[in-house]
């Protein structure tokens, strides 16, 4: 249910195009939290009580994402030349509620790649796009299902799961949730970890998403899920189903080099220590870097930028960065 409050964000010049949060939603009902409140024996259940006076002092109203216009997004398409297909997806979803009153309604995403390659970057870079916040579960880390859907009260140690806290303790009623590393999910076979995903990947029965911590209904049918996977086996397909599938391969060498260029200059001019160094890097040095992962790229600039500095240059060379196994390029010939 939404009210007639609007809330905009304000751009500052130069920065990256921001959407303009709309309206209010709430995202659960105050009588169902007072009625299980009030049904708790004294002195037990302290957690559960915690968390329901919680609930009570947040209220259940969240800022709901609502585009005034399609958003820029040539600077992703720049910073992110592997993920055109799926950008050009979420371009499409945001044009069609650009000018009407539909809510934001994004298919759920799945990216298929290779490790490094940028698939959590990109659900950054969404939440960041849209405005909102995001939540991250690493199902790699994952023992069993109760961390997206919360373990019974009844239960030592229980809590909320994450999409509960997310929603409850955040400002958006449409965060970004980033299930990153779906294919590796752990846990006894005796409990699927992937259960709650079934409904809360459907649009009608997300609304209406009980937590079994909490016990009391929550709407999640605006959140904005982006699952990441190094590749489809071992997903069950009623995920996959439910999910728009994109394949994220390895930048191009052509592509790589940009995406080298633009994140040392980002490091640079992030830094005060970097206004030091040449404004941009040698060719030798982009091609070294063209063959790394964009999740690498980052940590062997660092490297480098400390070996030219304990040189006591102010440009990089191709034995400031470390080799495959994170050590300094040797100088000199070796036999």
């Amino acid at each position: 249910m939404n009210t007639g409050c609007e809330l905009v964000t304000v751009q500052k010049e130069g920065a990256r195009p921001r959407i303009p949060i709309a309206h209010m939603r709430h995202v659960y009902r105050l009588e169902e939290v007072e009625k299980k409140l009030g049904k708790l024996p004294p002195r037990e259940h302290e957690s559960l009580r915690a968390t329901y006076e919680r609930m009570l002092e947040m209220g259940p109203d969240r800022f709901q994402v609502k585009p005034s216009g399609l958003p820029a997004m040539d600077y992703l398409y720049d910073d992110l030349p592997n993920f055109h297909e799926a950008l050009d997806d979420l371009r499409r979803q945001l044009a069609l509620c650009a000018d009407s009153r539909d809510a934001l309604e994004i298919t759920p995403m799945l990216l298929l790649g290779p490790p490094g390659v940028g698939k959590t970057h990109f659900a950054r870079e969404v939440s960041q796009l849209l405005g909102t916040g995001m939540g991250f579960v690493s199902m790699s880390s994952l023992t069993a299902g109760w961390v997206l859907s919360g373990s019974s009260s009844q239960w030592k140690g229980a809590r909320p799961g994450k999409v509960f806290e997310t929603l409850v303790e955040g400002q958006y009623a449409n965060p970004v949730m980033v299930i990153d590393e779906i294919d590796k999910t752990g846990g006894e076979h005796a409990y699927d970890p992937l259960g709650s995903l079934y409904s809360l990947l459907e649009h009608d029965t997300a609304g209406n998403f009980t937590d079994e911590f909490a016990e009391v209904p929550i709407d999640a049918s605006q959140v904005i899920w982006v699952a990441t996977a190094n590749e489809a086996r071992g997903i069950p397909d009623p995920i996959l189903n439910r999910m728009n599938v994109f394949e994220i391969e390895m930048p191009s060498e052509e592509a790589a080099r940009k995406i080298a260029s633009k994140l040392y200059r980002s490091i640079r001019a992030d830094h005060d220590w970097g206004q030091r160094f040449d404004p941009d890097l040698n060719e030798a040095v982009l091609a070294s870097l063209s063959h790394l992962a964009p999740r690498d790229m980052r940590r062997a600039l660092m490297t480098a930028f400390g070996n030219a500095k304990l040189d006591g240059r102010h440009s990089l060379e191709t034995r400031d960065l470390p080799d495959a196994q994170g050590r300094r390029t040797p100088m000199g010939f070796t036999q």
